[in-house]
C-alpha cells in the first residue's frame, strides 16, 4: 500500500467515444487528456476496443497495439500514469465481442482452449508493447468481465467458480510474465459481492492480481432501497472498500475504486456536485485505498445514439471538455485526498459465518442488516472496518489493520 492516493478518471474520448479507435485522431486525444491533466488528477484507465485490437483469432493488428501506446506516451507526457484495459469487452451496456466468438462462430469466453489461448496472446502483446514504458501502470483483464456469466445476460456464457479460477490464473500469469512489476489485476461489478449465484466471487476478487477492484454504483442496490439523500449514497463508494478489505487473507492487499460516478437520475441532477464531494470525502481516511479513478472523463456527446440516459451525463468534463460542477470538487479535493491521514484505531463489524462458505453475499448488499448497521456506524463517527468471523481471533491481522473493536451483528461490542 502507499500512503499517498492515486486519483485519476476513466478516459472516455470526446470525439466518438471508445469509437474513437476506428478514426484515432492523437491531437484529439492530446486535448482530451490536457483537460483531464487541468483537473489535477494523476492518473487515466483506458479502454482499447477487443474487435479492433484482435479481430481474428490468430491476427493482432500492431497498429491497433501501437496507438495504445501512443495514448499511453500522450498521457505520460502530461504527467499522467495510465492503467489499460485488454478484452473490452463489455462498456457502458454494449458489448465488444470480436466476430470469432459470437454467431456462428460462438465459442466460450472463459473455457474454450483456443479463445483463452488467444486471449493470452493478446495480453501478452499488450504487456510487451507497454512494458517499461514511462507511466504505464499496469493491465487490467477486461472491463467487468463477469457480466458475460450472468444467468441473466442475453448471451449467457455459463461458468462455474473454479472455471473462474482456471481463467483469471491464466491470463494474469501472462500479464504478469509480459509486464513484469506491473499492477495486474481484473475488475467485476459487485454482483460478485452481493449476489448468492455469481461465478465470480468474493474470493476471487481478493485472491487474483495484484490489487483487489470495486466498481460503485449507487444504480445497482442503493438507489432501490433508500432515497437520496440517505447517507448511503455518500458512504456505498466506502463501504465496498472495506468489503473488499475484509475479504482478503492479506491484511497490506490494497484496494483500488476503480469506478465510481454519480448517475443522474439515482442522484438528482441539482446534488451530484454534492454527492461527489461527500464520496470522496468519505473515502479519506480508507487505509486500504490505493486509489479513486471517478468514471468518467467526459460526457457521452449526445450525438450518439441508444446509450442508457444516464451515460450522458457521468463526465467530470463536457463533450466541448468544459469543467462541470463536479470536476470543481474533485480538483478542490486532491491536494486534501492526497495528504490524507494512514490508518489509526478504529472498530471492525463482524461479518459472521464460521466459515467464509457460510457467509452469503447477499447478506452484504444495501438492505441488509449489516449494510444498514454499518451505514449508521459511518454516520455516527469514524467509518468501521469489516472483519470475517474467521479473523476475529487472529491478532496479527487485526493490528495490521487497525482494528480496536469488534461489533457483532447484534450491536454489542465483543473486545
Amino acid at each position: 500500500m502507499t500512503s499517498t492516493l492515486r486519483v485519476g478518471v476513466n478516459y472516455t474520448p470526446t470525439r466518438g467515444w471508445f469509437h474513437h479507435w476506428l478514426d484515432f485522431d492523437l491531437d484529439e486525444v492530446g486535448a482530451d487528456l490536457d483537460s483531464i491533466a487541468a483537473l489535477g488528477l494523476d492518473h487515466v484507465r483506458v479502454f482499447p476496443l477487443w474487435p479492433l485490437l484482435q479481430p481474428n483469432r490468430t491476427l493482432i493488428r500492431p497498429a491497433a497495439i501501437q496507438q495504445v501506446v501512443s495514448v499511453v506516451d500522450a498521457a505520460a507526457a502530461r504527467g499522467l500514469d495510465t492503467s489499460v484495459d485488454v478484452l473490452q469487452g463489455h462498456l457502458s451496456s454494449y458489448d465488444f465481442l470480436p466476430s470469432w466468438v459470437t454467431g456462428w462462430h460462438r465459442r466460450h469466453l472463459f473455457t474454450d482452449p483456443d479463445v483463452v489461448e488467444a486471449q493470452e496472446q493478446l495480453t501478452a502483446a499488450l504487456g510487451e508493447a507497454l512494458a517499461g514504458r514511462p507511466g504505464f501502470v499496469g493491465l487490467t483483464v477486461g472491463n467487468e468481465t463477469n457480466q458475460f456469466a450472468h444467468p441473466y445476460h442475453p448471451d449467457h456464457h455459463r461458468l462455474t467458480t473454479s472455471d473462474t479460477d482456471v481463467w483469471l490464473k491464466r491470463l494474469l500469469r501472462v500479464a504478469q510474465a509480459a509486464a513484469p512489476g506491473g499492477l495486474h489485476c481484473h475488475s467485476f461489478d459487485d454482483d460478485v459481492w452481493f449476489r448468492d449465484d455469481s461465478a465470480v466471487t468474493p474470493d476471487h476478487a481478493v485472491r487474483h492480481g495484484d490489487v483487489t477492484t470495486v466498481h460503485s454504483w449507487v444504480f445497482t442496490g442503493v438507489s432501490k432501497r433508500y432515497a437520496y439523500p440517505h447517507p448511503a449514497y455518500g458512504w456505498f463508494a466506502r463501504y465496498l472498500v472495506e468489503l473488499a478489505a475484509a475479504w482478503s487473507p492479506d491484511p497490506a492487499r490494497p484496494v483500488w475504486l476503480q469506478e465510481v460516478g454519480a448517475p443522474v437520475p439515482h442522484v438528482p441532477a441539482a446534488s451530484v456536485a454534492e454527492f461527489t464531494e461527500q464520496t470522496m470525502t468519505n473515502l479519506v481516511s480508507s487505509p486500504e485505498l490505493w486509489g479513486v479513478t471517478w468514471w468518467c472523463s467526459h460526457d457521452v456527446d449526445r450525438t450518439l445514439a441508444d446509450f442508457p440516459e444516464l451515460e450522458y451525463s457521468l463526465g467530470l468534463l463536457t463533450a466541448d471538455r468544459q469543467p462541470k460542477p463536479a470536476a470543481d470538487v474533485v480538483r478542490r479535493l486532491v491536494p486534501e485526498l492526497r495528504r490524507r491521514p494512514r490508518a489509526h484505531a478504529r472498530p471492525a463489524v463482524v461479518l459472521g459465518g464460521s466459515s467464509d462458505a457460510a457467509i452469503q453475499p447477499s447478506q452484504t448488499a444495501p438492505g441488509s442488516a449489516l449494510f444498514d448497521r454499518w451505514v449508521r456506524l459511518a454516520e455516527d463517527g469514524e467509518p468501521p472496518a469489516i472483519v470475517l468471523a474467521r479473523d476475529v481471533h487472529d491478532d496479527q491481522l487485526l493490528a495490521a489493520r487497525g482494528i480496536q473493536s469488534l461489533i457483532e451483528s447484534d450491536g454489542s461490542r465483543i473486545w
